[in-house]
C-alpha cells in the first residue's frame, strides 16, 4: 500500500481504514514504524489516535532512533507477526539507513510473505522501492542532475515512487529522474491517496490520482546536454489513474502490464542479505 503521504486522520480516514481493512480488520496487529521521523513521539500518538478512533484494538509503536535499534530480536518478532506494518513520513534516507539490512527489514519481509499489509506513506512510501529518490527538486522543468536516487527497503523493483506528487508539482522532479534511468518507470502519488498493489491487481483509493511516466522508448538528449540543463524528451508516456481506478489482472492491464509487473514482481526484489 502505496500512500501520497497527507492522508485524512480525523474526518472519512478511507486511505486509513483500508489499511486496516487490507491488514485483516480492526483485531488484527498493526505496528507503525516511525523510524523516518525525527518527531516518532509526536507521529505515533497522532496515528494511534487515529486507527484507535476507526476501531483498531492492537496497536503497537516501533520507535528506531538509531540503527542498532533495528536489530532488537523482540521488535523484529513483533513486526514479523504484525498483520499490519505502517511506516510513517519523514525521511526516507533517515528511514533507509536505519532499516536497510536489518532484522526489522527481514521480518518486514517475512510477514509480508505470510499475507502481512505492507504500507508506506509519504517518505516511507519512496523507501519502499530499490532505486529510491532521495532527493533533488526540479521546480519548472526537468533537469540534468536534479535529483539522486539511493537504494531503498526494496520492496518494488522497477519503479520510482513520489510523493505528495499534485500538491507539490513534482512531475518534473519525476521526469528528471526517468529520464537519466530509462529502465525505471515512474510513479506519482498524490496527498491522502494511496496504490494498493496486491497479486497482479492494483486500485486507487483516497482523493487523487497516481501518475505513471514511462520513458522507456522515449528520445532524449540527456547524455550530451550539461548537468543543470533542461533535456528535449520526445515520446514519454503518461497514464492517469483517479481514485476508483482498478485493474484486476494483468490480462486486462494492457498498456499498464508493465507497469503491475514491475511493482508486483518478486524475483528482482532488492535483497540486503
Amino acid at each position: 500500500m502505496i500512500i501520497g503521504g497527507g492522508e485524512d486522520k480525523t474526518d472519512a480516514r478511507k486511505v486509513l481504514q483500508r489499511f486496516i481493512t487490507l491488514a485483516g480488520g480492526p483485531q488484527q496487529l498493526l505496528v507503525v514504524i516511525t523510524a523516518a521521523s525525527k518527531m516518532p513521539n509526536e507521529v505515533w500518538e497522532m496515528y494511534r489516535n487515529a486507527f484507535e478512533e476507526l476501531g483498531a484494538e492492537k496497536i503497537s509503536h516501533v520507535r528506531i532512533n538509531e540503527r542498532a535499534e533495528a536489530e532488537d530480536e523482540g521488535l523484529a518478532q513483533r513486526v514479523a507477526h504484525a498483520r499490519g506494518i505502517f511506516m510513517t513520513g519523514g525521511d526516507q534516507k533517515r528511514l533507509v539507513a536505519f532499516l536497510g539490512g536489518t532484522q526489522i527489514e527481514q521480518a518486514m519481509r517475512e510477514a509480508h510473505a505470510q499475507g502481512a499489509c505492507i504500507a508506506g506513506t509519504s517518505a516511507g512510501a519512496s523507501g519502499m522501492c530499490t532505486h529510491m529518490l532521495a532527493e533533488g527538486e526540479a521546480a519548472l522543468a526537468p533537469e540534468k542532475g536534479a535529483v539522486r536516487l539511493g537504494a531503498g527497503l526494496g520492496f518494488i523493483s522497477r519503479v520510482i515512487i513520489d510523493q505528495h506528487f499534485s500538491q507539490r508539482h513534482r512531475i518534473n522532479r519525476l521526469l528528471s529522474a526517468i529520464a537519466q534511468s530509462p529502465f525505471l518507470l515512474g510513479a506519482g502519488i498524490d496527498e491522502d491517496t494511496a496504490l494498493i498493489v496486491r497479486d497482479d491487481s492494483i486500485e486507487v483509493v483516497g482523493e487523487g490520482g497516481v501518475t505513471v511516466v514511462d520513458c522507456r522508448e522515449a528520445r532524449t538528449n540527456v547524455a550530451d546536454i550539461p548537468p543543470g540543463a533542461v533535456p528535449q524528451m520526445l515520446d514519454v508516456r503518461l497514464h492517469l489513474l483517479p481514485s476508483g481506478a482498478r485493474v484486476a489482472s494483468l490480462a486486462e492491464a494492457g498498456p499498464l502490464a508493465d507497469f503491475i509487473t514491475y511493482l508486483t514482481d518478486r524475483t528482482t526484489e532488492h535483497d540486503h542479505h
